[in-house]
């Protein structure tokens, strides 16, 4: 059975998203390649947005490999799954330049995961993965011509029929992925890396699955949700391949990088710096020192809100006050160069006492941003708690809340997002 995995050449112009823009390793499709080849299918996986490939350039290798199936993913990365850009147009571009050559077309990645008909609408695939996607790829590999294998979602007579539920993968047993050595050459970013000028590639790994909190703005309710930790082993074998192909920087791409002693003490005699996200509430200071000898250079910690009431709101159970955060952090920067403290806009929070704390922040070397507001996705309680369930509707609904909110966005995003019509004006059904 032969099978393309293709990450398109993404683009955002207008669009609200929050992600890093620049490229990164696709994790969803090298777990799928790995499952793939070990189970003895013939993969070419190809990468636009990394190797700079055109939509048309990538279905024309696509034709010539002649697969029985093709995998696009809706969202750049597993790491931006939880904040992927609300419209379906790129991933559209590149199912219309595959033009009926790719075999049976599948979609992977938050849209079809929360909204099932509407992605398969859009985009004119024969089938969407709900959930974690690389299981759900191999059992359609292995049954096709066949796509009635859990996770999956399709139009039979224009009704939506669901198979399963929405899927999450063992992950723990998850085999080492591999990268050509031309991916990881072209790997200039080092994401959230801010401490120095970066020299020579990075790369992203995978060391947990999901997150054991269930933060109100978090969109991770379709997929990604249930904490899993990766075997080490496999792990270290993966770490030691990225530094064998010249990558110095690795970027964590776990929901929440807890605490694990033995994978930190692993990585102190590796010769690696590294970056994650996670809560500094989880952090004792002997595990921040060991955090720092182990490599890390970049921590994104989730705050959120100054006050105890705004924390609730968000269901974040922390159980430190905003003083305890705050020294928290504050210890994180004599270990690690660049601390990041997030804030999201909330109604109770004083804009004099985030000032205040922000210039605290900064005479003690963290970098707290300015409040930004939060995009309702789909798969967040917070969309839940407002609209209900998902429905078709639901991205549409989302962007134009968020539009209609708030007349500031973050610094990466266009200063006049358009709206998810505009946006998918050449979708299917948009």
């Amino acid at each position: 059975m032969r099978v393309a995995l293709v990450n398109p050449p993404w683009h955002f112009e207008n669009s609200i998203y929050f992600g890093c823009r620049e490229p990164h390793l696709p994790i969803e499709l090298g777990a799928c390649k790995v499952l793939l080849e070990r189970s003895g299918h013939d993969v070419l996986m190809l990468d636009g947005h990394i190797n700079a490939t055109s939509a048309q350039d990538l279905a024309q290798a696509v034709a010539d490999f002649a697969p029985q199936i093709t995998v696009v993913p809706t969202a750049p990365s597993y790491l931006f799954w939880r904040c992927a850009p609300p419209e379906l147009r790129v991933p559209r571009e590149m199912v219309a330049a595959l033009d009926g050559r790719g075999g049976t077309i599948v979609a992977v990645g938050p849209h079809g995961s929360s909204t099932p008909r509407a992605t398969l609408r859009k985009l004119g695939v024969d089938v969407v993965v709900r959930g974690e996607c690389e299981e759900a790829v191999l059992a359609l590999a292995d049954a096709w011509p066949r796509t009635d294998v859990p996770g999956a979602a399709t139009l039979v007579h224009g009704e939506l029929r669901l198979t399963g539920g929405v899927q999450a993968t063992r992950f723990t047993d998850l085999p080492a992925l591999r990268w050509p050595d031309g991916w990881v050459a072209r790997h200039h970013h080092h994401h959230h890396r801010f401490d120095t000028t970066p020299a020579g590639p990075g790369a992203e790994v995978e060391a947990s699955r999901g997150c054991p909190y269930h933060c109100t703005f978090c969109a991770k309710i379709d997929f990604r949700d249930g904490y899993r930790r990766r075997d080490l082993p496999v792990l270290l074998d993966e770490i030691d391949a990225l530094r064998a192909q010249g990558a110095g920087y690795l970027y964590f791409i776990d929901e929440i990088f807890l605490p694990q002693p033995a994978l930190l003490e692993a990585l102190v005699g590796r010769n690696i710096t590294f970056g994650m996200q996670t809560r500094i509430d989880l952090w004792k200071p002997a595990m921040l020192e060991l955090l720092g000898r182990a490599g890390c250079v970049s921590i994104e910690a989730g705050v959120e809100s100054l006050t105890e009431d705004g924390r609730a709101a968000l269901d974040k159970l922390c159980r430190m006050s905003t003083d305890d955060l705050t020294d928290r952090l504050i210890t994180a920067r004599r270990h690690v160069p660049f601390v990041q403290a997030n804030l999201i806009e909330m109604p109770g929070d004083d804009s004099g006492q985030i000032d205040a704390w922000r210039a605290r922040m900064q005479a003690g070397g963290v970098w707290a941003n300015d409040p930004v507001p939060m995009f309702p996705y789909p798969g967040s309680p917070d969309y839940r708690q407002r609209w209900g369930a998902p429905d078709d509707d639901a991205w549409e609904r989302a962007l134009d809340h968020y539009l209609g909110q708030f007349a500031q966005f973050s610094d990466i995003q266009e200063s006049a997002p358009l709206s998810l019509s505009a946006l998918e004006a050449d979708c299917l059904a948009a």
